[in-house]
């Protein structure tokens, strides 16, 4: 059956599909500036491993970074050096990683979807991964999701094989449970135990849901968890060694057992978040998964689609559960839902199912009207962030609402005209324009945001000597770090004008305009003077604070 489905026309078509994927997660890949907070700090301890030859003990600055293994470090570090570019800090080449990840991840899934049913649901699947919001913006980032996305896959599709091979009752080789635990070690490697929750959370599912767990003996868990910690104890076993047991009782005890009880860095919410996000984070196919339901309720005893659910809900449950939230933490399963979704837009022969009851038809039609919200707001949201921000509009951001509007349109007539698969391409055409647009031509132009990169150039462009001492206190973003290849120090405005007191020669202080009055009584008790070299304003995004910053020197040094 697995060679019968994937024909030459398929592969072909896979081939195409995987390429497409690959230029649509390409723009602004290297015209924008590290996303603070978390992808910088991945890149400038990335670089800090590159610069000490330590590929153990990850740091970020002076301060170990012990919240996951060293996996996605090692990768990362692996596409710098391959490109020469740790010295001029390249983002694109630290966001290597993620885009051949994501890309493989949509290829893998339209081919897990060719197995499952059947070539045009395998590839529509893949489509509608490739043009989720979610996938588009964890593609481009420098961190950890899109490869811990691509082990997830890893493990589904060894998985799939076992259940293929006992549809068939054919023998399951070895080779497809090395596949499934090899997935599972570099999963730990990459975010610890997380990959366990869907790469063992399935198969013991599924076997609860059948009542039959006989089957598990063909993905070898006699021997199989060996070849899981051959991977990733040789590691462990090294940062116990260099960090005398920290590692494990920051990135286990406090990031990742932490996270259950109490939402860490503001990032706490109530169960249900994910699937109120669910709209936007899939979008466009989160209507139409939504519209799928039906056709998944009336197959729920087939195993292929039992297979998807036990994917989707022990996962998603775990994570509604937990007190930390984060749109990403249910990436895993947009694959799975995919997948469904697929095969309900390509195998409904029959016609379209509708939800039976009159409530559920009503609920069907106020998410449909929230989904066209999305992508109407999506298609202006060049055009609004670009006004507020910027003071103008550039004419890539109308080109965005010119192109997408008539697309969003074709796919509501569509859905009204029950032609559903037309509809969904109708969608994912709207949202290839908008996310070219918004990621080429609207996003790498707001300066006003990007302020890492211009106070860098400012602060370049006036350092008095090769190791000139850096303060910042009002800025400290880990972008700043990165792109000042670490050489910044982040302290209060007290401390930035004793610093100026005793390194007259080679000191430089930034000071926002909150800070300068205590700056400058510090100054003045000191009988110091400053010369100010520059000033940079701008948004810094991540607090919600507009700020404007002077760069000071000592006068007369």
């Amino acid at each position: 059956m697995l060679k019968s489905k994937l024909t030459s026309s398929f592969i072909n078509r896979l081939l195409l599909l995987v390429f497409c994927a690959f230029l649509l997660l390409l723009p602004g890949r290297a015209s924008i500036p590290p996303f603070d907070r978390d992808e910088p700090r991945y890149m400038q301890a990335t670089a800090q491993m590159l610069e000490s030859h330590d590929f153990i003990d990850v740091r970020f600055q002076d301060k170990p970074r012990y919240l996951q293994p060293a996996g996605i470090y090692w990768l990362e570090a692996a596409a710098v050096s391959l490109t020469g570019t740790l010295s001029d800090r390249a983002v694109w080449a630290y966001r290597i990683p993620s885009l051949v990840a994501m890309t493989s991840a949509i290829g893998l899934t339209a081919w897990m979807g060719a197995i499952l049913f059947n070539p045009a649901a395998g590839l529509l699947s893949g489509a509608l991964l490739a043009t989720s919001v979610l996938v588009e913006a964890e593609g481009r980032m420098a961190t950890i999701d899109s490869t811990l996305l691509l082990a997830v896959l890893l493990a589904e599709f060894s998985l799939l094989l076992v259940l293929e091979d006992r549809s068939k009752d054919r023998r399951t080789p070895v080779k497809t449970a090395l596949l499934f635990w090899s997935a599972l070690g570099c999963g730990l490697m990459l975010k610890g135990p997380v990959i366990l929750i869907p790469g063992l959370g399935t198969p013991l599912c599924l076997a609860l849901v059948e009542r039959n767990g006989s089957w598990l003996q063909r993905l070898r868990f006699g021997w199989g968890w060996l070849v899981m910690l051959a991977i990733v104890v040789p590691w462990c076993v090294a940062i116990g060694v260099v960090s005398h047991g920290d590692f494990f009782q920051h990135s286990v005890g406090r990031n990742f057992l932490g996270k259950i009880g109490q939402g860490q860095e503001a990032h706490g919410a109530p169960p249900g978040f994910h699937l109120l996000v669910f709209g936007l984070a899939f979008w466009p196919g989160s209507f139409f998964a939504a519209a799928s339901l039906p056709f998944i309720w009336a197959r729920r005893a087939s195993w292929q689609i039992q297979y998807l659910l036990c994917w989707i809900i022990p996962h998603w449950i775990i994570f509604e559960l937990i007190a930390t939230k984060l749109p990403h933490y249910v990436l895993p399963t947009y694959p799975a839902i995919a997948l469904f979704t697929g095969a309900a837009l390509c195998c409904s022969s029959k016609g379209w199912s509708w939800p039976q009851k009159k409530w559920c038809r009503i609920a069907l039609f106020v998410y449909g009207g929230l989904c066209l919200s999305i992508g109407v707001a999506l298609s202006l949201a060049g055009i609004v962030i670009s006004k507020v921000i910027e003071g103008r509009v550039p004419a890539e951001a109308c080109l965005i609402a010119i192109g997408s509007f008539p697309l969003l349109i074709l796919t509501v007539r569509a859905v009204i005209a029950v032609s559903m698969k037309q509809a969904a391409l109708y969608a994912m055409g709207a949202a290839t324009l908008i996310y070219v647009g918004l990621f080429l031509g609207v996003i790498p132009r707001l300066h006003q945001i990007w302020l890492s990169p211009r106070l860098t150039v400012a602060v370049n462009r006036h350092l008095p000597c090769s190791d000139s001492e850096i303060i910042s206190s009002s800025f400290s973003e880990p972008s700043f770090v990165f792109l000042m290849h670490g050489r910044i120090n982040f302290d209060t405005s007290k401390n930035a004008a004793r610093m100026l007191e005793t390194n007259k020669s080679c000191g430089l202080a930034l000071v926002g305009r909150r800070d300068e009055k205590t700056f400058n009584e510090e100054l003045s008790s000191k009988s110091i003077k400053t010369i100010e070299y520059g000033r940079v304003s701008g948004f810094n995004y991540s607090t919600g604070k507009w700020l404007d910053i002077g760069i000071y020197g000592v006068l007369n040094r």
